[in-house]
């Protein structure tokens, strides 16, 4: 996809620092992700082609969960089709299709949701707003619920409270349970199971990736700084996402330097090196079924408590721990944590020493993630406080969007497929010339998918800035006892 593709829209009055770019002919419908593997779909659970008598199967799944989660009927049954969310969609802006808008999207599902389970749709059973479920709605179905970054950014501006992204997520797992999936998530989800992380990377390949980093930190401290593993009886278990120990390597460097500074001992699992939960962008049994991973990789390593690393799904599932996989009892600290609180906590303690001036090269600004900002409590401010605390040269974005109010990265909810790129940059652009416009050449922020996006959207936009985690402006700016 070419930036000459691309028509212009300017939205002043809304978001006076963004312009916001259409997709030729205003058309995504026919940005499918690749369909799942029948060897994925099997090992994880699900039907390994679509089902026979489909339709039906779906809407006996979906009067389930209509049943179970009472928020989904209340979501079905409360949209004024006011149009409030539409302008606060990254796709809807980034595309200018309609069906992007989130009412429009919701209305995929709501129109079903009328011709089964409504006296609308007993009684008139011709009218459009009631539609029953066939190939073609099915195709809608996947290619809009697949467009939707769960972010909820529109539903902070709902007047009616509507969360669109529990909406996503319910016809997402119809989907899954039917057998239509997409190869970029079941992929990812068979590999944590097979391996213990999102990358498909084996065990000795993570051990020995931990000493090449141990080395590289002696190279430029002259410390023999350690990245444990299977660390039977240490206090923290780290479950980064797995990036930062293969790709994000600056922050995971930075975990190991703050765990050194503070004096704490920690470790990583083989069995669970990962905190990415990509059950949240498929079915609820995967979604439990990966977090209980971790517990049980703590209990095995007989830890004190988790600490969930940089990355924004992830500690939206961390997050739901206690409600997800039951107790955390076993732990000295029982409720999931954050390591951004956790390194917070100790700066605002005077654990480090810090040399703000070791980021004097950079202009900092901050991206808050969406799991990060919207789907959690407590961490709108840590991942800042980290920030003020190693460098002198910090500015926030516009302030319609950030924390609450953020933009998504564009390719979080299961979109990182390199099928969707032109989505991705599409629906990157809002925060990209929020970045631009206050002249920053860094970017940080906690969430490994908003970096591996960001990665290629910020060139694409010509924002001038690099993309990097919150531990690696620490990492440059502690000072190490010999």
């Amino acid at each position: 996809m070419k930036r000459k593709e691309y028509k212009e829209v300017i939205y002043e009055e809304q978001f006076p620092v963004l312009t916001v770019p259409l997709l030729e002919d205003n058309k995504t419908s026919g940005i499918l992700c690749y369909k799942s593997k029948a060897k994925d779909m099997s090992e994880i659970g699900l039907p390994i082609e679509k089902v026979p008598n489909w339709q039906n199967k779906a809407v006996e799944l979906f009067g389930e969960m209509l049943e179970k989660y009472k928020g989904l009927r209340l979501f079905m049954d409360s949209c004024i089709r006011c149009g409030s969310c539409s302008a606060q969609c990254h796709y809807f802006l980034g595309t200018g299709d309609p069906k992007n808008m989130p009412v429009a999207r919701q209305e995929l599902m709501r129109s079903v949701y009328r011709k089964y389970f409504t006296l609308q749709g007993k009684l008139f059973k011709g009218s459009k707003d009631c539609v029953g479920f066939d190939d073609d709605l099915l195709k809608d179905w996947f290619s809009y619920f697949y467009q939707c970054s769960e972010c909820r950014r529109c539903s902070v501006f709902c007047p009616q409270g509507i969360d669109t992204a529990e909406v996503t997520m319910a016809a997402r797992e119809i989907m899954a349970r039917i057998g239509v999936a997409t190869k970029y998530v079941t992929e990812v989800v068979h590999k944590v199971y097979t391996t213990g992380n999102n990358l498909g990377i084996w065990s000795p390949a993570w051990i020995d990736n931990c000493k090449f980093l141990e080395e590289e930190i002696l190279e430029m401290t002259g410390l023999e700084i350690k990245l444990p593993v299977d660390a039977e009886g240490s206090e923290v278990l780290l479950v980064p996402p797995s990036a930062d120990n293969f790709a994000n390597t600056d922050t995971m460097i930075g975990y190991a330097k703050m765990f050194y500074a503070a004096g704490i001992s920690w470790t990583t699992s083989t069995y669970c090196n990962e905190g990415g939960n990509f059950g949240l962008f498929l079915d609820y049994k995967n979604y439990k079924q990966i977090n209980n991973r971790i517990l049980k990789a703590a209990r095995d390593l007989k830890v004190k408590y988790i600490l969930w690393g940089e990355c924004g799904h992830a500690w939206r599932a961390g997050y739901m721990t206690r409600t997800l996989s039951g107790s955390m009892d076993f732990l000295t600290v029982k409720y999931p944590k954050h390591v951004c609180q956790l390194t917070d906590e100790l700066i605002k303690k005077g654990a480090f020493k810090l040399d703000k001036s070791a980021n004097d090269h950079l202009k900092v600004t901050y991206h808050d993630p969406c799991n990060v900002a919207r789907a959690t409590t407590g961490m709108l401010e840590p991942p800042r406080n980290i920030v003020r605390a190693s460098c002198n040269n910090f500015q926030e974005m516009h302030p319609d969007t950030i924390r609450e109010k953020t933009f998504c990265c564009g390719g979080g909810g299961g979109m990182l497929a390199d099928e969707l790129m032109p989505m991705r940059m599409a629906g990157s652009k809002p925060r990209c010339m929020a970045v631009k416009a206050v002249g920053a050449n860094y970017l940080a922020t906690p969430c490994a998918i908003c970096k591996a996006n960001f990665s290629e959207s910020l060139h694409y936009w010509d924002t001038g800035a690099v993309i990097g985690g919150v531990h690696d402006l620490l990492s440059n700016a502690l000072i190490l006892n010999h």
